[in-house]
């Protein structure tokens, strides 16, 4: 009779374990609050209407590696999911001397400076571990202004104001680790001189300026 009870609690136990897997599993995954770390390329050049050629060998882009941190907030209703997201994020990209040729992206010697985001994304969850999706919204990005007038060096920077959309596939690594690989274009379309210290910010002015990224993630939900 022992011998029965004892086979009969084991294989309750065995029968529990894979509801218990489902319950934890990747089938839950893409669904609520994460953070993640960015990662990748950028690369900002001027837009069509903008050409600041000194010669045909002029380059009009500047690139660089990008990084930053994101978080977001995801609704899963079956396989769709949707959510608000916002990012903060850096990048090494600035013009460059190459043989006395000033190498411009069409406003200046600049360095770029932090780039934020606000948007949200739509995505479609095609396996248990794996979701694609595209993503837009609202990005403001800074870059220094480096150059000087004569003798006086003035400090300034251009705020940018423009629009962001993207794609990508995220895949769940565990229940709540993922990672993740996207591209997304971002177009600035206006801009103002902010100016440090006590100097007024000047006037908003209208801007052309491609910005293309292929980022990498990898985050944390909880």
């Amino acid at each position: 009779m022992k011998k029965i009870l004892v086979c009969l609690a084991a294989g309750s136990a065995m029968a529990s374990m894979p509801a218990m897997a489902q319950d934890t599993g990747p089938a839950e995954s893409f669904s609520g609050p994460h953070v993640e770390a960015l990662m990748g390329y950028d690369v900002s050049k001027a837009g069509s209407s903008i050409d600041d050629d000194v010669n045909e060998d002029n380059d009009q882009s500047i690139d660089g590696f990008a990084y930053g941190v994101g978080a977001g907030y995801d609704m899963r209703f079956g396989n769709v999911v949707v959510g608000p997201e916002a990012e903060v994020t850096w990048s090494t990209a600035k013009t460059k001397f190459s043989d006395g040729d000033f190498e411009g992206f069409g406003i200046g010697n600049v360095k770029t400076n932090r780039d934020l985001y606000v948007g949200a994304r739509l995505g479609y969850v095609v396996s248990p571990r794996t979701m694609i999706y595209a993503k837009g919204g609202y990005t403001n990005a800074k870059f220094d202004v480096r150059n000087a007038s004569g003798t006086v060096t003035t400090n300034r920077d251009i705020d940018a104001d423009g629009w962001r959309i993207g794609a990508g596939v995220e895949q769940a690594v565990t229940s709540n680790v993922f990672a993740k690989l996207e591209y997304r274009y971002s177009n600035y379309e206006k801009g103002e001189l902010d100016y440090r210290g006590d100097f007024a910010d000047g006037q908003r002015f209208d801007l052309d300026l491609d910005r293309h990224q292929v980022m990498a993630g990898v985050g944390v939900r909880f």
